[in-house]
């Protein structure tokens, strides 16, 4: 509603639009008639003549602005483009036939030509410009030739001022969709990532409650000489354990990707998988990868081995996208505290634009939802490195 409202120049801020295009028109038509007073004797057009065609060369320019300003079509604007043709048609009349080009006119064709350049009409506003290039080439008058010159040069360089406007505010506009689809994509990634996270330590923490329930019902049946009192305690851990198992399933099955029919459900990778990993990459890269293990090794939680599983499978993944033959070692370095998990290409090294890509900036929803952190950059020698320090002790995934 409110853009027809403006479009008709009656509604919320048309009375403005009118007024400044009423203004556009009738300031250099008065500036143009008082010259014209002023200037004294016409010698080739009397006074009637010159003052029609005062008017002529500035009125237009208001109905120029009253389209600019109600917004047009993006085609071939016809309401701004006639009336900037006739005013340059009259530019044209009044100085050759009749000597009667104003300072107001000269001003109102360089103010058509520049805003038919900043929309867009570049072509059109070279036509006005022509004009007074064919006068200054044939004219045989020394007044006429300086003033078509002058317009020429003036309404070239109003043309390149309006073609770099609108050459800016396109690029501007571009700029602003191309960042929003490209926040848009990552906002999508982030959730996809965040999803396909949630499954699988819904995965794990429902085997781990799934356990709790077990064992207090076991424990509540083969507990010889167990108090009635013990027998309820346990008899209450297991309702409590099996009641939390299904609002969490409730409340995570919406995240739940792999609901539909015909989806094979296997277990969530571990550390012990990662062989089988390197083996693949080998064999899709046709390059060389190594593991190396330092440490005690030992079993971990199982959601602490699949978000390392899964950092090293997208390290191997973004090292063959993006260092395609290069030779990749994946260390994993166990300790009392922490586990570390570094990726090393010998690649080209990070991008030149250093915009994190979406499987970074997955690894990194991963360490951090289980308590870790993540680092990537240019690796010492040269490469690129992931490194990734997650903590070994079941307590620490919250």
């Amino acid at each position: 509603m409110g853009e027809e409202r403006q479009a008709s120049g009656w509604g919320y801020g048309g009375l403005d639009e009118r007024m400044r295009a009423v203004l556009a028109g009738c300031v250099p038509a008065g500036l143009a008639v008082g010259e014209l007073l002023v200037r004294g004797p016409l010698p080739r057009s009397g006074l009637a003549v010159a003052l029609l065609l005062a008017l002529a060369t500035t009125l237009p320019l208001g109905l120029v602005v009253r389209a600019g300003a109600s917004g047009g079509p993006r085609g071939f604007d016809v309401a701004r483009t006639l009336p900037a043709l006739a005013l340059s048609a009259g530019c044209v009349l009044a100085l050759v036939p009749f000597g009667a080009l104003t300072v107001a006119g000269i001003g109102a064709q360089l103010s058509c030509v520049y805003a038919l350049a900043r929309i867009g009409r570049a072509p059109v506003a070279g036509v006005l410009v022509v004009p007074y290039v064919v006068i200054a080439l044939v004219s045989h008058e020394q007044v006429t030739r300086v003033v078509a010159v002058l317009v020429a040069t003036l309404a070239s360089a109003a043309a390149a001022t309006g073609v770099t406007r609108h050459v800016r505010r396109t690029a501007l506009a571009h700029s602003a969709t191309e960042q929003a689809f490209a926040d848009t994509l990552l906002a999508h990634a982030a959730r996809g990532e965040r999803a396909r996270i949630a499954r699988e330590l819904h995965d794990v923490v429902a085997h781990h409650i799934s356990m709790i329930a077990v064992q207090a019902e076991h424990a509540r049946l083969t507990t010889a000489g167990l108090p009635a009192e013990g027998a309820t305690r346990f008899l209450a851990i297991g309702d409590t354990a099996r009641t939390a198992l299904t609002e969490m399933r409730r409340l995570l099955g919406v995240l739940r990707e792999d609901a539909e029919t015909g989806v094979q459900r296997r277990p969530q990778p571990g550390l012990g998988q990662l062989l089988e990993l390197l083996d693949e990459a080998r064999d899709a890269a046709g390059s060389r990868a190594r593991l190396i293990v330092s440490g005690p090794v030992a079993a971990l939680d199982p959601g602490i081995e699949v978000t390392a599983y899964r950092i090293v499978q997208e390290a191997l993944t973004n090292a063959r996208r993006h260092a395609p033959g290069a030779a990749v070692d994946v260390e994993l370095r166990y300790g009392e505290r922490e586990l570390a998990v570094r990726i090393r290409d010998n690649g080209p090294g990070p991008a030149p634009s250093g915009t994190p890509g979406h499987g970074l900036l997955g690894m990194r929803e991963r360490a951090s939802t289980v308590g870790g952190t993540l680092r990537t950059g240019p690796a010492a020698g040269g490469g690129f490195l992931v490194e990734a320090r997650l903590p070994v002790h079941a307590e620490a995934v919250v």
